[in-house]
């Protein structure tokens, strides 16, 4: 995907594209390819393949939410920062925290956020299920790109989430999502899920917006091992 084709796939999202934002996309780029050579950030480190697979793809949420009626999100397990730090880019009305276990990608988010002159961004170095438990219904959008089992992140988010806030959990197309306990114990519900396949290569993607109807326990999230020994 090159500039031209991006931009034309972005507005037919409904999302303008402007020259500072190219040009933040491209320094942004830049950063992952040369960090990408001292920490590994991503197999994926040719630009036009970084604008389909990382900058479009990290876009796509617009098409299950409006990004613009939303205060606070945060993204769990975010890696090289996404979708969280291109979604930042497009809205800038965002209160974005970037939540990820590995200290090396949070320095290199660091470096991004700088670099790229972004606002009110919060860095986390911490494991999910423990950021979860110390930070209950912060965030108006919870949002992870295939972090974990479906199970798993629902605990993982659950406690994040305002009451009647979003996770919306970018997955591939083998999960399952219907008869799922987590739901239940949690107080979380399916409120949509939208199949589509990227542009040009017709890769398969899902978008799934689980809405939250009520105080999750405190006893949840659950320490890793009882996670991994359980699942809801």
């Amino acid at each position: 995907m090159n500039l031209d084709e991006f931009k034309v796939e972005v507005e037919k999202l409904g999302i303008k594209v402007t020259d500072d934002e190219i040009n933040k996309l491209e320094k942004y780029a830049d950063l992952l390819k040369e960090w990408n050579e001292k920490i590994n950030l991503t197999a994926i480190t040719e630009k036009e393949q970084v604008f389909l697979k990382h900058f479009y793809d990290s876009l796509t949420l617009v098409k299950i939410i409006d990004l613009t009626k939303v205060d606070s999100l945060c993204d769990l397990g975010t890696g090289a920062g996404f979708p969280g730090v291109v979604l930042k880019i497009f809205f800038p009305n965002l209160k974005l925290t970037l939540v990820d276990a590995l200290n090396k990608r949070i320095n290199f988010l660091d470096i991004v956020v700088k670099e790229l002159n972004l606002e009110n961004v919060t860095l986390v170095h911490s494991r999910a299920e423990e950021y979860g438990k110390d930070h209950r219904e912060l965030f108006d959008v919870v949002t992870a790109r295939a972090l974990s089992s479906f199970p798993i992140l629902l605990e993982y988010s659950a406690s994040l989430l305002k009451v009647h806030g979003h996770l919306i959990a970018m997955r591939g197309l083998n999960d399952s999502f219907v008869g799922i306990n987590a739901l239940k114990v949690l107080n979380l519900k399916i409120n949509n899920i939208l199949e589509f396949k990227l542009p040009f290569e017709e890769s398969n993607r899902t978008l799934v917006d689980v809405v939250k109807i009520d105080k999750t326990s405190l006893k949840y999230p659950r320490r890793y091992a009882e996670i991994k020994k359980k699942t809801l």
